[in-house]
């Protein structure tokens, strides 16, 4: 029998690891509660016990545990980003999610027994790229960026024998992670250091009668009328003026997933479905994970005949972005 496709689930703190277990994850990743770490939120993270119990957790029941370090480290002091690395070794993690040149090369020499997957944030989508990281730092797997079609990643498997990951469910980027700079041009602030397109001091909401108007730094992102739900402001979900009209330029608010198209991912040779939102609520992480791992499993009991489920179809859309989904990319819809 071919091996399943891998189900990756998010985990911000403990509960939601273990909520991620319970629900049929095969793999979980998370960060620490330290500047390493792209979605370094208040409340939010792993300290060293927790990384300690979580992996005990999901490794007592069959299942990976993946620490993310990618941010990249500061030329005052790096210390702290090659310090993770050991500790992440001595945790006995599954693997390491990292971007940087320098943690790369560093965690291939010093931890050669760790399996090192490429962030995304290193925007590798070509097999040039992916074949050189392997070269130099032995990469075990590639994280995809969210801007390649099916045709594509079924070409990349073709051209390395790197393990692919994509993105199944969860926040959508229609930019090269890693290479946008929209939000550091509103705001001064790069993303590959907070881990957010729109830092919460840089966010405004404003009332104008009956409307309401969303800003990022000095720029104005949407007006809203009466009842209108109002998007997180990101630059690329704004809706601005183009040809004598005012809409989503770039992308409506909505969540990538992959559920109509399952068949056609899992095909293209990718090993691992990854769920987005580190960020979100024990609640989403169970969800979306127990919903996935119902599609994968099947897929996988007759591919022939998969049709997604109306429920799972429901109950995924309750907790997207914008209340709907999207197929992103996949699908190719531009303005």
């Amino acid at each position: 029998m071919k091996k399943k496709v891998e189900v990756l689930a998010p985990a911000g703190n403990l509960p939601s690891l273990r909520a991620a277990v319970d629900n049929g994850a095969d793999a979980v990743y998370f960060g620490f509660r330290n500047a390493t770490n792209a979605r370094n939120f208040e409340g939010l993270n792993f300290s060293l016990e927790d990384a300690k119990a979580g992996i005990s957790y999901a490794h007592r029941h069959g299942v990976k545990a993946n620490v993310v370090l990618n941010t990249f480290p500061q030329a005052d002091d790096p210390t702290l980003w090659f310090r993770t690395v050991d500790e992440t070794a001595a945790l006995g993690a599954d693997a390491i999610i990292m971007a940087n040149l320098a943690l790369l090369d560093y965690c291939h020499r010093q931890h050669p027994q760790l399996p090192i997957h490429l962030s995304v944030q290193a925007s590798a989508s070509n097999a040039p790229a992916i074949n050189f990281y392997q070269r130099h730092f032995g990469i075990a797997r590639v994280i995809l960026p969210r801007v390649l079609t099916v045709a594509e990643i079924r070409a990349l498997k073709t051209r390395s024998d790197v393990d692919l990951e994509v993105f199944a469910f969860g926040g959508l980027c229609v930019m090269a992670e890693g290479r946008c700079y929209l939000s550091s041009f509103a705001t001064g602030v790069s993303p590959n250091i907070e881990g957010v397109c729109s830092p919460a001091r840089a966010v405004r909401f404003e009332n104008d009668g009956d409307r309401l108007t969303t800003r990022l730094g000095n720029i104005m992102i949407a007006q809203y009328g009466p009842g209108e739900e109002a998007a997180y402001p990101t630059i690329c979900k704004g809706r601005f003026e183009a040809n004598d009209h005012v809409y989503h330029v770039m992308e409506e608010p909505g969540s990538l997933n992959i559920l109509e198209m399952l068949p056609d991912v899992i095909e293209s040779g990718v090993v691992s479905l990854k769920i987005e939102g580190r960020q979100r609520t024990k609640s989403y992480v169970a969800t979306v994970t127990r919903v996935l791992r119902q599609a994968v499993d099947s897929y996988y009991d007759n591919p022939q005949t998969f049709q997604p489920k109306g429920k799972w179809i429901k109950e995924l859309n309750a907790t997207s972005e914008g209340a709907t989904h999207t197929l992103g990319t996949y699908e190719q819809r531009w303005q």
